[in-house]
């Protein structure tokens, strides 16, 4: 099974794409059982964030794996197939991992560097585990690139080269110390948005969630008060800095809610699909930056010499992967080995007490143990060496030929590497 990416992200497709094909909730979960179902595909995991839809998948065959893939993303999303596929790219084997751990580190983000990515692939990766679309090499895989992402922020400045898409957006509000501000959502981005703020000397924070109770535990952390949902309208009367991410699906914020302000008003949208009525633009003192806008704005989107350095990171820690994976895949014909060799000196100890029965408990054990170091030392050396070679391309084929010279049951080391699954 080699790993397959299919997807489109904000350097591949326009927002209002990515919009469409944007998946959560239940819709999500019905993706993963799609994918999950095709005959060449064993596992599976999809990252959908605001500038990304990710399908990850172990396959057996890459063009079946592409094709299954892109065609369920086409059903889920409603965008026929000719309109999507031009906007897909693929990424397949060491292209795949290589890919993942550079979106983990914030390489591939619409604002360099921003951290967010992190929790969400880490969110996708239990949703997965969760809905039983996730095994062994995609769980490896991702745990290693959480890894990889978190020795990028903690070692290089990439946190530093870049931000945050909420304070990317809060740029091109200007100064916003003293405003009124309405956060609409209490995830993840609304959380990081409350604190953004509060650190911003924004004193009058208001929080608006469904969930009257996770939204009160956000607005206390940062000093702001809670309102139940249903009272968007109202405070968006008195607020001129509103920020939304809530991933509701459908329009919060209308052109009506905002007409007749009398002021100026900030509205930062960072939902996808999108929480404002881009209508919200033709009224009088309303500015609307959504991922477009910082998209175009291009806030964020150097990074300078810690770009430099993950790459650098990025292509060390790929190098180590691939190592790594080239020695498990030797693992079970070592295993095999050594496994059909203790069947002998089981079945040559055997046949010798049969021989010779007068033998002492204690000569027996030390006969045993004499063998056991023989064989012992006979395989050290080709097992060691063939797990350093495996580290090198075409390393599989010296596995080929242990199993070759030693006549192993082809069926054996699979069967070795089904019990360690």
């Amino acid at each position: 099974m080699s790993v397959l990416v299919v997807g489109l992200s904000h350097r591949t497709a326009p927002v209002a794409l990515l919009e469409r094909v944007s998946v959560t909730g239940d819709a999500l979960v019905k993706l993963l059982h799609d994918v999950r179902q095709d005959a060449c595909v064993a596992e599976t995991m999809v990252v959908s964030t605001c500038n990304r839809v990710e399908v990850y998948a172990t396959v057996d065959r890459f063009h079946a794996g592409v094709n299954a893939v892109s065609a369920l993303l086409a059903v889920h999303s409603g965008v026929p197939a000719e309109e999507l596929t031009p906007h897909l790219y693929v990424h397949y084997e060491e292209q795949a991992v290589k890919h993942l751990f550079s979106v983990v580190c914030g390489l591939d983000s619409m604002v360099v560097g921003e951290g967010q990515i992190l929790g969400q692939v880490r969110q996708a990766l239990k949703l997965g585990q969760k809905q039983g679309t996730v095994g062994a090499t995609l769980n490896d895989l991702v745990q290693q690139a959480l890894r990889v992402g978190k020795r990028a922020h903690t070692d290089t400045g990439i946190d530093k080269a870049g931000a945050s898409l909420v304070s990317a957006g809060l740029a091109l509000a200007g100064d916003v110390a003293g405003r009124r501000a309405l956060v609409v959502g209490a995830g993840s981005m609304s959380s990081l948005a409350a604190a953004t703020l509060s650190r911003a000397g924004v004193g009058d924070i208001v929080v608006a969630n469904r969930t009257y109770e996770r939204g009160a535990r956000l607005a206390a952390s940062v000093g702001g008060r809670a309102v139940e949902f249903s009272a968007v309208p109202r405070e968006l009367a008195a607020a001129d800095l509103v920020i939304t991410c809530t991933g509701a699906g459908r329009h919060v914020v209308t052109p009506e809610m905002l007409d007749g302000a009398g002021r100026e008003v900030f509205v930062l949208d960072l939902a996808l699909p999108h929480d404002v009525d881009p209508a919200v633009r033709s009224l009088p003192g309303v500015t609307l930056v959504d991922l477009e806008t910082i998209q175009e704005s291009g806030v964020g989107s150097r990074g300078g010499d810690a770009v430099e350095s993950v790459r650098r990171l990025v292509v060390e820690e790929l190098a180590a992967y691939l190592d790594a994976e080239r020695v498990a895949t030797v693992t079970p014909t070592v295993v095999a080995l050594r496994s059909k060799a203790a069947g002998v000196v089981e079945s040559e100890l055997g046949r010798l007490m049969t021989r010779v029965p007068g033998l002492d408990e204690r000569a027996r054990d030390e006969i045993a143990m004499t063998v056991q170091r023989v064989v012992d030392k006979l395989l050290h050396e080709p097992t060691v060496r063939v797990k350093q070679l495996a580290a090198s391309p075409g390393g599989d084929h010296y596995a080929e030929a242990l199993r070759e010279l030693f006549d192993l049951d082809p069926k054996m080391p699979e069967a070795v590497r089904e019990v360690e699954l």
